[in-house]
């Protein structure tokens, strides 16, 4: 890990996904999450538990200081999503959900994380495409992501 960002892959259409099925698409722009990030996903979610906001008490816990809360970890696949894939000729693109989704190591306070996105099924809907892209959310340094979610996005003509 630690490699610099691609340029989104890009997609002249929609159909063009289904041709692209099994392809890595590129890695975002690394992003940190510092503290008052995780603070303010406390505060918006009011999840205060210990882990994440307590610095003093984190610094003697399991992880040797606060992590960030999973779901906010999962929550920034949407802001790396667009620097990994572009769709043109979709009129909209929305967020379906997620198939699957894994929390394999902790993103500790600090942490620098990057999406790295990978096509695993495209197939036409009505108006449009849907895909299911893995987004798998590295950690620099870390040889384990903090977070892997088969995302379902559909693509609209």
């Amino acid at each position: 890990m630690g490699g610099h960002s691609q340029p989104a892959r890009v997609f002249a259409h929609p159909e063009a996904l289904t041709a692209a099925v099994g392809e890595m698409l590129g890695a975002s722009a690394w992003l940190a999450i510092d503290q008052p990030r995780i603070d303010l996903f406390a505060d918006a979610t009011l999840d205060h538990q210990w882990i994440h906001v307590d610095a003093e008490r984190a610094r003697h816990g399991p992880f040797g200081g606060c992590i960030a809360h999973g779901f906010l970890t999962l929550s920034l696949v949407n802001y790396f999503l667009p620097q990994i894939v572009r769709v043109d000729g979709a009129r909209l693109g929305v967020n379906y959900g997620c198939d699957k989704i894994r929390f394999p190591a902790p993103v500790r306070a600090g942490a620098r994380t990057r999406g790295v996105g990978q096509l695993l099924r495209a197939e036409a809907i009505e108006g449009g495409v849907q895909a299911w892209i893995r987004v798998s959310v590295e950690i620099d340094g870390e040889s384990k992501p903090g977070c892997v979610a088969d995302t379902i996005s559909r693509y609209y003509l």
